[in-house]
């Protein structure tokens, strides 16, 4: 392979640069192109479009390959926990015995929210949706942001205390919602286990069980982070323009509570409720309403934008399902028809023609609602657990000496015309 790659647009010629990463991945540097021949790239979506370099993920969705800092995701989830990922992403390494006990030990003292942030949840209507208010408290955190030179337990102290003041801030958005009093945040529980016990402490869905909490603290990690998807862009997009730190997780927070991106879970849910509900659970209907062009039936946690593999946390996920559901001892008419789904779509020539394989909500919003999350509270768990990625993709993008995120355009609006104003007597 050459070591440039030559444009031609009319007479002008020029030679870009071309980059190679650390797993292979080519890129055409076109930053001159716009300067030496006034021309700009089309790419609706940025599907071709590398914005940045980076070393925290690695996705190859033709292998169906997700490595974190070089580990795959396979060996992590499962083994390390959730506080171990964030510091692998943050720091880039797995942290060693003292410096997880130092996190950890960090982490549970710094759960407590500050009363300003407790009175903004109050004053919320207890309809509005939990993403705005996720969004609109982590906006008001900004006024006791510290410095991004402080720190604690080996992090900078803003991470360390989001990481810790998330789980307390979903609960008690959850309960405000509910009309329940606040559990506070219990020292003596696992990240994933305060986090249960805050959301539900005095309710049936009330569960101390471990093998639980371990598979929501799986969740987590499989959510952890994903590359560029849109939350993450957005947070670097937002970041470039030196707002703070939190002020960027706001905005990654409202791109992600789409139903194309965060909320597609929920959609998953739903989609699963209609076929019991109208079809009782016929998994022979819905995917021919799939496979029809003039039904307006989606299948919807199949295919992906970058997968064209099976999901490598799909596969994970699964596992956990079959899990907690055993647990809990509930027979999930929904679950049946998932994995009947499933395998109907993966002995389909229409499906695997088109690479359509489960994705990583296909199962997640199953786990979530067995546990007794409500389904607008689905997004609000994938934002814990894509925390620590949003904010090593933060981190990166302002530590060197990255430009103010500005994307061209193909003007397609009318041309030059003159005013002629209204006659106004």
């Amino acid at each position: 392979m050459g070591t440039t790659a030559t444009i031609q647009i009319g007479d002008k010629t020029i030679d870009c640069p071309v980059i190679v990463g650390t797993e292979n991945e080519v890129g055409i540097d076109i930053q001159v192109l716009r300067d030496k021949t006034g021309a700009v790239t089309f790419d609706p979506g940025y599907g071709n479009t590398g914005a940045c370099e980076s070393a925290v993920t690695f996705l190859d969705g033709e292998q169906g390959i997700l490595r974190y800092r070089g580990y795959p995701i396979e060996q992590l989830a499962g083994p390390a926990s959730f506080l171990e990922v964030s510091w692998l992403l943050l720091k880039g390494e797995l942290p060693n015995a003292a410096e997880l006990a130092a996190f950890d030990a960090a982490e549970k003292a710094h759960r407590e929210l500050p009363d300003y942030a407790v009175a903004v949840i109050k004053a919320l209507p207890k309809n509005v949706h939990p993403m705005a208010a996720l969004a609109s408290v982590l906006v008001a955190l900004t006024t006791s942001e510290d410095s991004p030179k402080a720190v604690e337990a080996g992090l900078a102290k803003n991470e360390l205390t989001l990481l810790a003041q998330l789980p307390t801030l979903a609960a008690y958005i959850y309960r405000h919602s509910q009309g329940l009093d606040f559990v506070g945040p219990d020292a003596g529980l696992s990240y994933a286990a305060n986090y249960l016990n805050m959301m539900f402490k005095g309710t049936k869905l009330a569960t101390t069980d471990e093998a639980i909490a371990k598979a929501l603290d799986l969740l987590f990690i499989l959510h952890a982070d994903h590359e560029q998807n849109c939350s993450t862009s957005t947070v670097r997009l937002v970041g470039s323009a030196q707002a703070g730190l939190s002020a960027s997780l706001a905005a990654g927070v409202t791109a992600l509570w789409g139903p194309l991106h965060g909320g597609a879970n929920q959609a998953v849910i739903e989609m699963l409720d209609e076929v019991v509900a109208h079809q009782n659970g016929d998994v022979g209907w819905a995917v021919a309403q799939a496979k029809d062009k003039n039904s307006n039936f989606r299948l919807m946690g199949f295919g992906h934008r970058v997968y064209k593999n099976f999901d490598p946390r799909a596969k994970l996920i699964k596992v956990q399902a079959d899990l907690v559901l055993g647990k809990l001892g509930k027979d999930d008419k929904q679950l049946a028809l998932a994995k009947g789904l499933e395998q109907a779509a993966l002995q389909d020539e229409y499906f695997i023609q088109r690479k359509l394989y489960p994705n990583v909500d296909f199962y997640s919003g199953i786990i979530y609602r067995a546990l007794g999350f409500p389904p607008e509270m689905f997004t609000v768990l994938f934002a814990i657990g894509r925390l620590p990625g949003w904010m090593s993709h933060w981190n990166e993008h302002n530590a060197g000496k990255a430009r103010i995120g500005r994307p061209r355009q193909i003007y397609t609006g009318k041309n030059a015309r003159d005013f002629v104003a209204v006659d106004k007597r």
